[in-house]
C-alpha cells in the first residue's frame, strides 16, 4: 500500500500568484532583473506554465502596475469643503505605494495603453475634483498640472537627494563654483546650511508635498 506523500503540497498557480511573485521579484532585485524564466525559477515551474496566465511579458508588466496601483487607498466621502483633503491623503497614498515598489514609476512610464485598472484610478480622480466643486474645463487644467503626481511620483531634473561626503561636495562645489555659480550655492545650502529655507538636506517627501501643497491650493484659488 503506498504510503501518503509527505512533501508539502504546492500552492495551485494562478495569475495572481504569478503576478504576486513578479512583484516581489522586481521588489527584491529590480525590473531588469525580471525575466519569464527567471520568474518560473522562483515559482519552481517551467517557464511555459507562466504563459498559460499571461500571455507575454508586456501583459505581465501591465498586471504588475495593476498590483501597484490597487494598493492605493479608497478614497473618503467627499465634499466642497474637503476636496483638497480627501484628494492629498489618495495622491499621498499613491505615493507610498510607488515607494514600496521603486521600480513602478519607470514601469508607468513605459507603458503606452492604460490598464482598466488604471483608468479607475484616474477616473476617479476626475470624480474626486467634480465633486469637490471643480468645472469640467479646470478638472482637465488639473490633471495636466498635477502629471505624474497623481500617482503618487513626478520626474526630478537631477537626484539631490542622496548623501554625498562632505568633502567630495566640497571638492563638487569648488569645481562648479565658477562656471554654474547658482547650482553650487544650492547644493552648499542644501547639504550643509540648516536654517536655509531649502531646509538641511532634501528631503523627498518634502519636496513632493511641498509641490502638491502648491498646486492644490492653486487649483482652489482657481475653483
Amino acid at each position: 500500500m503506498a504510503q501518503p506523500s509527505t512533501q508539502p503540497r504546492r500552492a495551485r498557480l494562478n495569475k495572481d500568484r504569478v503576478l504576486r511573485a513578479a512583484v516581489a521579484l522586481a521588489d527584491e532585485s529590480g525590473i531588469e532583473a525580471l525575466s519569464m524564466r527567471r520568474l518560473a525559477e522562483v515559482l519552481g515551474v517551467v517557464p511555459m506554465a507562466l504563459y498559460k496566465h499571461t500571455a507575454s511579458k508586456e501583459e505581465l508588466l501591465d498586471g504588475m502596475i495593476d498590483i501597484v496601483v490597487g494598493e492605493i487607498e479608497p478614497p473618503g466621502a467627499i465634499t466642497e469643503a474637503n476636496w483638497k483633503t480627501v484628494i492629498r491623503e489618495r495622491i499621498l497614498s499613491a505615493r507610498q505605494s510607488l515607494r514600496r515598489h521603486p521600480w513602478a514609476s519607470a514601469a508607468i512610464e513605459a507603458r503606452t495603453d492604460p490598464t482598466p485598472v488604471m483608468l479607475a484610478y484616474i477616473d476617479s480622480i476626475i470624480g474626486m475634483f467634480r465633486a469637490g466643486g471643480f468645472s469640467i474645463d479646470l478638472t482637465h487644467h488639473a490633471l495636466h498640472a498635477l502629471g505624474s503626481r497623481l500617482l503618487g511620483y513626478t520626474p526630478e531634473v537631477f537626484n539631490d537627494s542622496q548623501g554625498l561626503d562632505p568633502q567630495v561636495l566640497e571638492v563638487v562645489v569648488r569645481q562648479m563654483k565658477d562656471a554654474f555659480p547658482h547650482v553650487a550655492e544650492l547644493a552648499q545650502a542644501v547639504y550643509h546650511d540648516a536654517a536655509s529655507v531649502v531646509g538641511a538636506g532634501c528631503d523627498d517627501q518634502f519636496e513632493f508635498e511641498f509641490a502638491l501643497d502648491l498646486l492644490l491650493d492653486g487649483l482652489d484659488r482657481l475653483r
